[in-house]
């Protein structure tokens, strides 16, 4: 989605969670008409980042560790096996770049 759909999406989400507050030298007090604003524009590109660079923290979760990744490298030089090649290409197909 482009920014501008997303930005849609972001209006209707704060439209349905009005009322929104904030607390400001202890006192509760409704959002003011910028401060909505304002939360449409940080959810919006919130969303955006999310859908263009998501994929990247979920590989970096997905991956296993460097100590993992390493003992299997060396186990598939000792074994002829792919398990390291195999695991990085799963976690790029589960995890794939935005088009």
């Amino acid at each position: 989605m482009t920014l501008e759909e997303l930005t849609v999406v972001a209006t209707q989400e704060i439209e349905d969670a009005k009322p929104m507050y904030a607390q400001v030298n202890n006192l509760r007090r409704e959002f003011t008409d910028s401060e909505y604003d304002q939360a449409i524009v940080d959810l919006a590109n919130s969303k955006f980042d999310q859908q263009e660079n998501g994929y990247k923290t979920a590989r970096q979760e997905a991956y296993a560790s460097y100590g993992d990744q390493l003992d299997m490298q060396y186990k598939d030089l000792l074994n002829d096996t792919t398990t390291w090649k195999d695991h990085i290409a799963q976690v790029k197909s589960d995890n794939p770049k935005p088009s």
